[in-house]
C-alpha cells in the first residue's frame, strides 16, 4: 500500500478527501490527516508518506512553506 497524508484546514474538506475515494482500490491507503501546517510536518516525520494532498492557504503557516521544508528533507515524497 502507497500511504497518503491530505493536509487542509478545513474539517469537511479533509474528510471528505479521505471518506469519498476508495483509496484501497487503489493500492492507496490514508496514513492521517492533518489541519496545520505544523501537524502536517510532524506526520510526515511519523509516517513517510509516499503521497501529500496539501492545501495552499493554511491557518498557520503557507502549504507552499511545507512543500519546500518536504522537498528539501523528503524529495521522494510526491506532493
Amino acid at each position: 500500500m502507497i500511504n497518503v497524508l491530505i493536509v487542509d484546514d478545513e474539517y469537511s474538506i479533509r474528510e471528505g478527501i479521505k471518506n469519498n475515494i476508495s483509496w484501497a482500490e487503489y493500492g492507496l491507503r490514508v496514513c492521517g490527516t492533518a489541519a496545520s501546517g505544523f501537524e502536517a510536518l510532524e506526520l510526515v516525520d511519523k509516517e513517510m508518506p509516499e503521497i501529500i494532498i496539501l492545501d495552499i492557504r493554511l491557518s498557520d503557516m503557507d502549504g507552499l512553506e511545507v512543500l519546500e521544508v518536504v522537498k528539501e528533507k523528503y524529495p521522494h515524497i510526491k506532493v
